[in-house]
């Protein structure tokens, strides 16, 4: 079995392909994540490095369960791209496929952590000793210490990945749904992404005009901003909340596809649990613990 990927010391362009050589011999194929981090090469390196210490390496968890665990996290945020890609790898590792009809099909084992699951995805602040303790209670089910320090890492791993392919827009891989652009293309583009290329394609390019177009809006709404008179930094800081308050809840756009999603609800109980703002604004509002 081929080893971490290792990154040589040499110029960007050329540690690039070799860095991408080797994640095609040790993954059999280079992802779309792994295409839109090559922008950045360290970080790229870094990245595999942890996929390999996780997914692939000696640790106490069969490798189906951790792709399952994957699953599950990537579940939490309706990321069907995730969802899809660490089905594809359960099943090339030897994973049950019946597994793959819902959580409610997995072992026990592996449904006790949807509790701790759903908690660390949208509200994790509400994560006591309890839910460690309760999952690590000796029984039939029960959790080792090492299995549930490397269930809870993938958990949080895969919980952030999901934020970044939403965040870069990255769609699934040709074998997942038929098309092969690893961007996301406007929905007022008229183009088909599985007609163009992978970066280089119609995707890329109404990608990259949305992002102009933004950019252009920003500057002239700052600009706006500046040139109000009597606009104190109570307002503006009003202004700001609000815009993140609705920001938060414009759902991703392939939350918003029954087609893509029909694959991910299955493995999801208790949807209707999301994040909940925790800012003090009155008694009932949740304790919270700032480390700073």
């Amino acid at each position: 079995a081929l080893g971490i990927p290792q990154i040589p010391q040499e110029g960007a362009e050329s540690s690039l392909r070799q860095l991408l050589i080797e994640a095609f011999g040790w993954a059999g194929r280079v992802d779309h994540v792994a295409m839109v981090m090559g922008l950045h090469p360290q970080y790229l390196s870094s990245f595999w490095k942890t996929q390999c210490l996780l997914l692939r390496m000696d640790g106490p968890l069969p490798y189906h369960k951790r792709h399952y665990i994957a699953i599950m996290a990537a579940a939490r945020h309706q990321c069907s791209y995730l969802v899809g890609l660490h089905m594809r790898e359960f099943l090339q590792v030897g994973g049950n496929p019946a597994w793959l009809r819902g959580l409610h099909c997995a072992p026990q084992k592996l449904r006790n952590l949807n509790e701790i699951n759903k908690l660390l995805a949208h509200r994790p602040w509400l994560v006591t000793k309890e839910h460690i303790e309760a999952l690590l209670k000796p029984g039939e089910d029960s959790w080792s210490l090492a299995e549930l320090v490397q269930a809870l890492v993938l958990l949080t791993h895969y919980h952030s990945l999901a934020s970044f392919v939403f965040g870069c827009g990255i769609k699934p891989e040709e074998d997942q749904d038929g098309g092969n652009s690893c961007w996301t293309t406007s929905p007022h583009s008229d183009s088909s992404p599985a007609s163009e290329d992978s970066m280089g394609g119609s995707g890329g390019k109404d990608a990259m005009q949305e992002v102009e177009m933004l950019m252009e809006r920003m500057k002239l709404l700052q600009e706006n901003q500046l040139e109000e008179e009597g606009v104190t930094q109570e307002e503006l800081e009003t202004r700001f909340e609000l815009e993140k308050t609705e920001s938060l809840l414009v759902p991703p756009s392939d939350v918003l596809d029954p087609s893509l999603q029909s694959k991910v609800r299955c493995f999801v109980e208790d949807p209707e649990f999301g994040y909940k703002d925790f800012t003090r604004r009155g008694e009932q509002a949740p304790p919270t613990f700032r480390a700073q």
